[in-house]
């Protein structure tokens, strides 16, 4: 079966090559009927291929993106109603779904790493909900950018890290420790800093109702990791009657009743609860599901345990590409006009991050070390924060969450313009991520594989 699988992607390799070479006689000879099939096929291609080789296998993802964007910019009629149904309506309960495939990957010890090296997650967090904001705002002035547009530029720099940072700084080389717990905290501390931000830098673009955006951060975010950090204890945990699968199947089929009965009209009237109320429906849902599929794969059929880290990261980047696919068929016309500058804002953005994350923490650590041996705190004046974790704090500064921004976009502000710029730039910063990662990797000072943890080898909840 190995085998058969890597002959596929050694051909995808073949057709896509030669899908470019179709493309470029396609555009020299004009004709254009043609530049939609083979650039979407460019992508997929690319994608399977890129699955089978070591060095191109960390675009994969990125390339599964592009081929989705592609096709909705050709076909954005694909990506608009089917059967009556508006897709836009998926946006959210797909970023909960991601949330919930982040909450899987982390556990209460990443949290309690904080107590022991606490600068390097406090400078960072700083300067995450700092740098990112207010550069974004500096880039709509300018820019020029406009109305719903200039708000989702200010949005995407406002919201928490994501995930992808944890793959990239593991790929560098750096302390994915320390990563995880980064984004653990800036996600936690987003219902509060990231609605003020939007408050003191968009309010002047549009109404930022700060109480209604941070109950909607609970909705989208924190509800769903929650309940995928109780999936986790559940799945990785050592009571004894989660190895039982009449213990699993009943959780199992608790959470489906409870997730009907949450759905039902009356429950919309209940105050918080109704704003709260999608993302513990979608975390419930899940909940279950994982209930169940341990019951059969772990119990029944005596399977190992990580199948969930192997198949929820597949769910999260079916769903992202799905988020990305709507927007950019709803936004297309947007795009097309203001597609050049709005890239260009996102490599400034994205590269502003890194730098200034890398060395405001190497300089932030290094005067904290001198003061601190000064007054007699430490026994050395070393920096408080190391190479590694300088880098780590680059990507954790430099790399937003996408889908957090994209469901707040949809379920606060009902727009899909300002759902346009956080696609723009989650699509960017997996490439340039990639492209850092790579470079810092070859001058790493220790291997790769002697990072602290290791996590998951896919994009499992950010773009």
């Amino acid at each position: 079966m190995r085998q058969v699988i890597q002959q596929i992607q050694r051909q995808a390799m073949y057709f896509a090559v030669a899908c470019v070479v179709g493309l470029i006689a396609c555009i020299t000879t004009g004709w254009d009927q043609a530049y939609g099939p083979l650039a979407v096929m460019i992508g997929v291609y690319a994608a399977l291929g890129f699955s089978g080789c070591g060095g191109l296998k960390q675009f994969t993802f990125t390339m599964w993106v592009l081929a989705g964007v592609t096709a909705a910019m050709f076909y954005p009629s694909w990506f608009g109603t089917w059967g009556g149904f508006e897709l836009t309506l998926l946006i959210v309960p797909l970023t909960q779904v991601i949330m919930f495939g982040m909450g899987t990957t982390l556990s209460l010890r990443d949290f309690c790493r904080v107590a022991a090296s606490p600068w390097p997650v406090m400078i960072g967090a700083g300067l995450q909900y700092l740098i990112m904001p207010l550069t974004g705002y500096a880039l709509v002035r300018a820019f020029g950018f406009e109305g719903d547009l200039a708000v989702g530029v200010i949005l995407i720099g406002a919201c928490s890290g994501g995930v992808a940072s944890n793959l990239m700084t593991y790929l560098a080389g750096g302390n994915v420790a320390l990563s995880v717990t980064m984004t653990c905290i800036s996600t936690f501390i987003s219902p509060l800093l990231t609605p003020t931000m939007m408050k003191l830098l968009a309010g002047a673009y549009v109404e930022v109702d700060f109480v209604r955006m941070m109950l909607s951060i609970f909705n989208i975010i924190i509800v769903p990791v929650v309940v995928g950090l109780i999936a986790h204890s559940l799945l990785y945990g050592r009571l004894p009657a989660m190895r039982r699968a009449g213990v699993l199947w009943s959780l199992g089929i608790a959470c489906g009743i409870v997730a009907y009965v949450a759905s039902w009209p009356a429950a919309a009237s209940l105050g918080i609860w109704a704003t709260l109320r999608s993302g513990i429906i979608v975390g419930l849902v899940m909940l279950g599901v994982v209930a169940a599929a341990k019951a059969v794969i772990s119990v029944a059929m005596g399977r190992s345990n990580d199948w969930m880290d192997r198949a929820l990261p597949f769910v999260s980047m079916a769903g992202i590409c799905a988020i990305l696919a709507i927007i950019t068929a709803q936004t297309r016309n947007v795009l097309l006009a203001v597609g050049l500058s709005l890239i260009a804002a996102a490599v400034i953005h994205n590269t502003v991050g890194y730098v200034l994350g890398y060395w405001c923490s190497r300089v932030i650590g290094g005067v904290l070390g001198r003061l601190g041996y000064a007054m007699g705190l430490v026994q050395s004046p070393a920096s408080l924060i190391g190479e590694t974790d300088c880098r780590t704090v680059a990507f954790e500064v430099g790399m937003q969450n996408g889908g957090m921004a994209t469901g707040l976009a949809m379920d606060v502000l009902h727009s899909t313009i300002a759902a346009l710029p956080p696609n723009v730039f989650g699509t960017w910063m997996n490439i340039s991520g990639s492209l850092l990662a790579n470079w810092w990797s070859r001058r790493s000072q220790r291997p790769i594989s002697q990072s602290i943890v290791e996590p998951s080898d896919a994009l499992n909840g950010e773009f």
